[in-house]
């Protein structure tokens, strides 16, 4: 393999690892700092514009000199804090070791072949999370459980539309939805102490951290334009959720 060559696939190897890690849920400065321990590995220095949808990176060799700029786009996000989590080490043991090319790509390949939670397993570490929030606003025991319901409804529609590849926005609405019609039934049949903290908390399952956290330290390290893209998505998320309430709270007349 030429210089050239070897700089072009190693461009590739680089723009593919940074929008692994912005699809996962890393902010932007996590993402260059990982790249840039990557290229020191392989003697070059890489210069990197990361928007929210797309990738240019400019990889220049220390030795030869020779420079290439590639362009990516980055496919919609998956929140996966393992692979974050794995890149990252991978990095540092690169550096470590003195990996090659080829060890890189072994390892990333290894990577996305990292198998995520059962979906089952999800659905019920969620609703159980949803059932906790219900008891800590003053929920019963019967409040949490109609919290619970109300989750797991909620999210199963959420993940099923995303199978069926709905629009972000609409299975947001969707999800808020079910979860609150599913949980004005502990309202209707007066379930519980309280059961309008099942209704309060039955959604928050959808609330954007990930998006608010990043577009918060995005804007710290003066990654402005990915901090505000990062904070309109996580405010329009919040307004999908609310509309989704409103509509469950409008049809059956709840104040």
């Amino acid at each position: 393999m030429n210089d050239s060559s070897k700089l072009i696939k190693t461009a590739n190897l680089l723009l593919d690892i940074s929008s692994l890690l912005m699809v996962s849920g890393a902010n932007t400065n996590r993402a260059n700092l990982s790249i840039d321990r990557f290229a020191s590995v392989m003697n070059c220095k890489a210069y990197s514009l990361i928007s929210h949808k797309t990738i240019i990176m400019t990889l220049t060799d220390e030795e030869t000199d020779q420079s290439c700029t590639r362009v990516q786009n980055i496919p919609p996000y998956i929140i996966n804090f393992m692979i974050i989590s794995a890149i990252s080490k991978a990095s540092w043991n690169a550096i470590s070791e003195n990996w090659t090319l080829e060890q890189i790509e072994v390892e990333i390949e290894r990577i996305k072949s990292l198998n995520r939670y059962p979906r089952l397993l999800v659905l019920f570490a969620v609703s159980l999370a949803g059932a906790g929030f219900c008891n800590i606003f003053n929920g019963d025991y019967l409040n949490m459980m109609v919290a619970f319901v109300s989750t797991f409804m909620g999210l199963f529609i959420f993940q099923q539309t995303h199978k069926l590849k709905y629009n972000l926005y609409l299975r947001l609405f969707l999800g808020s939805f079910i979860a609150s019609v599913t949980a004005f039934v502990g309202i209707y049949f007066n379930i519980g102490a309280n059961p309008q903290t099942a209704l309060a908390t039955s959604i928050l399952f959808l609330v954007p951290g990930v998006a608010l956290i990043n577009s918060f330290t995005d804007l710290l390290d003066n990654n402005i334009l990915n901090g505000m893209v990062r904070f309109t998505t996580g405010l329009m998320t919040v307004l999908a959720m609310a509309i989704g309430l409103f509509v469950a709270m409008y049809l059956f007349q709840l104040n």
